[in-house]
């Protein structure tokens, strides 16, 4: 749908907030400073494997359907095509929210996404299993098995489950097929289909009034020139076509996944924001080059909280990874970056970014080798920068940040030729550090502070 008018350069009306490394960077919190100034969050991509959190003066959210806007009462939070639902996690977050006050009025679902179901659960679970020393590290929370069903077109979209007279039939074509593959290829027990639709109905009563035709919805928006922010959900390195393939997510967390999950067109995308972790981590398996297996790397990851949203897994530790990054930014055209956790790199004497790779043959690249086998062989050759002991979660002008820290984030810039727009020193909104070399573009123009209403939308 074309928009109506022109739209200033200074005005950017649609945003894209993107992880460019494995995932977990606080892509959240991002998103929630942007929404109080939005008029709606879509997701685009991914299922209940993914986690956000959010930290507000209502206390900690941790969300994992949800788009993270929800923490604004007057936006549309939309989970839209790209995304499968585990209703019955839906249902939960939605009970949870509403138990601390926060309305899911304006939460909208696609009738087009498609439903997780509780043997996409098993078969995630067994086929994980069945790989034994290949597992990919899987949350065994069925979203691949769903994504499976998706591409095989037996999967059970929203609106037939949320339909009483179409979702038996939907169930019993979808399960009859998967039933056989638990007993004939996997060796397991065959579910039973009457329990299934007595349960998964009742869930389906539940959240009826929350399905939509949600790309009409977002749309309309585009083209009235809303404020529209895309929620990504995982990382760039996770993307099932651009990631370290085999262990990638089932979904396109890349930018492109918010047109292939929405139905936005490529044109009405203004900016995309890339989240970057002020060091990198990663779950589950797979080469990490700059993987820190001593006590620095231990440090960071109990300062920094690295455990799992949704597992509650030990996340493992790195340096950050520039040839990574640069990557990120290519397949992403990430034309700002925002830094997050750099409180937690605090105390460490000397940090180190990974600016190239040497090959098993000797030969220096600079550019990411995707295939596994490939980025095994790879040596990380570094740049060194002087860290900082001073405290840093209090700043709040970024040229009040320590010397040593500023030299960190511009050098990080430089190596991947974007501009940084933002700096996270800590998990609360306040907590945020305008850097000024990349406000253009963007309608927020001044961090929302404690205790502060949300600001006016469009």
């Amino acid at each position: 749908m074309p928009r109506t008018g022109p739209v200033e350069e200074a005005e950017m009306p649609t945003a894209i907030v993107v992880g460019a490394q494995w995932g977990d960077e606080a892509k959240g919190k991002i998103t929630d400073i942007l929404a109080q100034g939005a008029s709606m969050v879509v997701r685009y991509a991914g299922g209940s494997n993914a986690g956000h959190s959010v930290t507000s003066d209502q206390g900690l959210f941790k969300l994992h359907l949800v788009p993270s806007g929800i923490l604004n009462p007057r936006i549309d939070c939309i989970i839209s095509d790209g995304v499968v639902v585990d209703p019955a996690i839906l249902v939960q977050e939605i009970d949870e929210l509403e138990k601390r006050a926060v309305s899911t009025a304006r939460l909208y679902v696609s009738a087009s996404s498609h439903v997780v179901m509780p043997y996409h659960r098993t078969l995630d679970r067994v086929d994980e299993e069945k790989r034994g020393g290949r597992k990919i590290g899987t949350t065994c929370q069925g979203v691949g098995p769903a994504y499976t069903d998706k591409v095989r077109r037996i999967g059970i979209r929203m609106g037939d489950f949320t339909d009483p007279k179409a979702f038996p039939h939907a169930l019993h074509e979808s399960l009859t097929f998967n039933n056989l593959l638990l007993q004939k290829v996997y060796d397991s027990e065959p579910m039973d289909e009457a329990q299934i639709l007595q349960e998964y109905t009742a869930l389906g009563r539940r959240l009826k009034p929350f399905v939509r035709d949600t790309a009409w919805m977002v749309g309309e928006a585009l083209a009235a020139d809303r404020r529209v922010l895309f929620e990504g959900a995982q990382g760039t390195l996770l993307d099932i076509d651009h990631g370290t393939y085999p262990y990638v997510t089932s979904s396109h967390p890349v930018a492109g996944g918010a047109c292939l999950g929405t139905g936005a067109g490529p044109t009405s995308i203004d900016a995309v924001i890339g989240i970057v972790k002020a060091y990198t981590s990663r779950v589950g398996a797979g080469n990490f080059p700059t993987e820190l297996l001593d006590e620095i790397g231990a440090g960071i990851r109990e300062r920094g909280n690295e455990y799992g949203t949704t597992t509650g897994r030990a996340r493992r530790i790195g340096w950050l990874d520039a040839v990574a990054l640069r990557f990120a930014m290519m397949v992403n055209g990430i034309d700002r970056l925002a830094i997050t956790l750099l409180d937690v790199l605090s105390g460490v004497d000397e940090i180190r970014v990974c600016k190239a790779y040497r090959l098993p043959n000797g030969k220096v690249t600079e550019r990411l080798p995707l295939r596994n086998e490939d980025l095994a062989g790879c040596e990380p050759l570094y740049e060194t920068f002087k860290g900082w002991t001073r405290d840093i979660s209090k700043v709040r002008r970024y040229a009040d940040l320590p010397a040593e820290a500023r030299e960190y984030v511009e050098g990080i810039s430089r190596l991947t030729q974007v501009p940084v727009w933002l700096v996270s020193v800590g998990p609360h909104r306040q907590q945020t550090v305008l850097t000024g070399q990349a406000r253009e573009g963007l309608w927020l123009r001044e961090l929302p502070t404690a205790g502060a209403p949300a600001l006016s939308v469009a």
